[in-house]
C-alpha cells in the first residue's frame, strides 16, 4: 500500500522531470532519420540536404569498392560473426586486416575491437588498477574519461595541451605504472595534441603514452596514416587506437603497438573477450578501404582545399560574436556561445537544406555551444558556398 495515495507517481516522473529541465536549458538532444546512404548529399525526412555532419572525411563510407567488399564478404562469412573472437568468431578476414593495419600504421601487431568506445574502455582498464595513475588531456573524448575512471586507477586531468601543467602532475606522482592519453585529433575543437612533446614526456617519466587517433586515421599524413605519419614519430611505449567508422567509411576500431601490449589485450581487455566479433564482411570491407585510403592523396588534397576554402569564404561573413576555432583539420567547430542560439541556427540552416549539428554541454564547456562543421573530400565548391550563405542568412536572424 501507497501511505499517501495523493503523493504518489508514476515510477519514471523523476527521470521525466529530467528530461523537462534539459528542454528547459536548451540541452535535449533529438534525432533526425536518413533516408539515402552516407554521403555529402543526402536525403534526411524526405529533404534532399547538403550535410556537414558526418565523419566520413574522404567520402568512403558509400564506395563501390567498399560494397563489393562487403557484398564478397557476406558472401564468403555470411552475415554475422556469430561468437566472440577468442571462441570461434575469429575468422580469416579479421586475422588479415589485423595484419594489414599494423603494416600500414608501421606496428608490430594489431587488434581489432568492435567500436572505438570498446577499444579505449578495453585498453585502459587491461593496462590500470589502483597503484597506478592515467594522465589525460581535459578535452579528451568521453570515452577515454570513461576507461579512465573504470580503471579506478589515480585520474588526474591537465589542462589542454599544457605540457607545463602535464610535466607537474607527472612529477608529483607515485604511482607504479604511468598512463598518458589524449585524442590526436580532439573531436570539438579540431585541433591537434602535441605529440613529440607529449612522447618526451613519457619516456622521461617512464610512462606510456595513449593517443586516440579516431578523427586523424586516413587523413593526416602524406599516406593517411595518421598522426604518427603526421609527427613523423615511433616509440615502442606508445598505443595507438584509430577507429574505422570514420576516415576508413566502415565501421569498428582497433589498437597497435608492441607485441607484449597487444597480446595482454587479448588477454585481458574485456570488452574484447566478452563481446560477438564484429561481421567479417565489415572486416572485408575495411580491407579495401585501406587500399583506397594508401592510394587516396588525392583525396586529402580535395580536403586539404575545402578546409583552406570554407575558411576564405566565411571569414568576413560571420557575426563577429561567432568565433571560428583555429583548426587546420576537417573539424571545423563555430562557437555560437548561448544553446538555444546553438540549437537555433542549426535549425535555420536545416531549413536551407544544410545539416550542421548543434553541439552543447555537457559535450562542450558552458558557455560554448556551437555548430561543429565536417568537412569531407565529397563536398564541392557549390556545397561550400550553399553552407556559407546559410550561415550569412542565420546569422542575420540570430543577431
Amino acid at each position: 500500500m501507497i501511505a499517501d495515495e495523493g503523493r504518489a507517481r508514476m515510477p519514471f516522473s523523476v527521470l521525466q522531470d529530467d528530461l523537462n529541465a534539459l528542454d528547459e536549458k536548451g540541452l535535449r538532444r533529438r534525432r533526425r532519420t536518413l533516408d539515402s546512404a552516407q554521403s555529402a548529399h543526402v536525403v534526411v525526412e524526405g529533404k534532399q540536404c547538403v550535410a556537414f555532419c558526418s565523419n566520413d572525411y574522404l567520402g568512403l563510407a558509400n564506395h563501390p569498392a567498399l560494397i563489393a567488399a562487403a557484398q564478397a564478404g557476406a558472401n564468403a562469412y555470411g552475415v554475422g560473426a556469430g561468437a566472440s573472437h577468442l571462441l570461434l568468431g575469429h575468422a580469416r578476414a579479421h586475422a588479415q586486416l589485423e595484419d594489414a593495419l599494423a603494416a600500414f600504421v608501421g606496428m608490430p601487431r594489431a587488434l581489432l575491437f568492435s567500436t572505438g568506445y570498446m577499444a579505449n574502455l578495453g585498453i585502459i582498464t587491461a593496462l590500470l588498477g589502483r597503484d597506478d595513475a592515467v594522465f589525460a588531456d581535459r578535452l579528451n573524448h568521453a570515452s577515454l574519461n570513461d576507461a579512465c575512471l573504470l580503471a579506478r586507477a589515480q585520474f588526474r586531468r591537465y589542462a589542454h595541451n599544457d605540457m607545463a601543467h602535464l610535466e607537474q602532475l607527472l612529477v608529483a606522482t607515485r604511482a607504479n605504472r604511468k598512463l598518458i592519453v589524449a585524442d590526436a585529433v580532439f573531436s570539438m575543437d579540431g585541433d591537434m595534441a602535441r605529440v613529440p612533446e607529449l612522447l618526451a614526456l613519457a619516456e622521461r617519466f617512464d610512462a606510456w603514452l595513449m593517443l586516440d587517433d579516431a578523427h586523424g586515421f586516413g587523413v593526416l599524413g602524406a599516406g593517411g596514416r595518421g598522426v604518427l605519419e603526421h609527427f613523423a614519430v615511433q616509440h615502442p611505449r606508445i598505443i595507438y587506437m584509430a577507429t574505422l567508422g570514420k576516415a576508413a567509411g566502415v565501421f569498428g576500431a582497433f589498437a597497435a603497438g608492441d607485441d607484449t601490449l597487444i597480446e595482454t589485450l587479448m588477454q585481458r581487455a574485456r570488452t574484447y573477450i566478452y563481446t560477438t566479433a564484429m561481421p567479417p564482411l565489415l572486416a572485408c570491407a575495411v580491407s579495401k578501404s585501406l587500399e583506397l585510403i594508401a592510394s587516396g592523396a588525392s583525396l586529402r588534397k580535395q580536403l586539404a582545399g575545402n578546409i583552406i576554402k570554407l575558411k576564405q569564404i566565411i571569414a568576413n561573413d560571420l557575426p563577429q560574436r561567432w568565433r571560428l576555432l583555429p583548426s587546420i583539420t576537417a573539424i571545423q567547430p563555430l562557437v555560437i556561445g548561448d544553446n538555444r542560439a546553438a540549437t537555433g541556427v542549426a535549425e535555420k540552416l536545416a531549413q536551407c537544406g544544410v545539416l550542421v549539428p548543434a553541439i552543447r554541454p555537457p559535450t562542450v564547456p558552458q558557455g560554448t555551444a556551437r555548430l561543429r562543421i565536417s568537412l569531407s573530400a565529397a563536398h564541392t565548391d557549390r556545397d561550400l558556398h550553399a553552407l556559407a550563405d546559410a550561415l550569412v542568412d542565420a546569422g542575420k536572424a540570430f543577431h
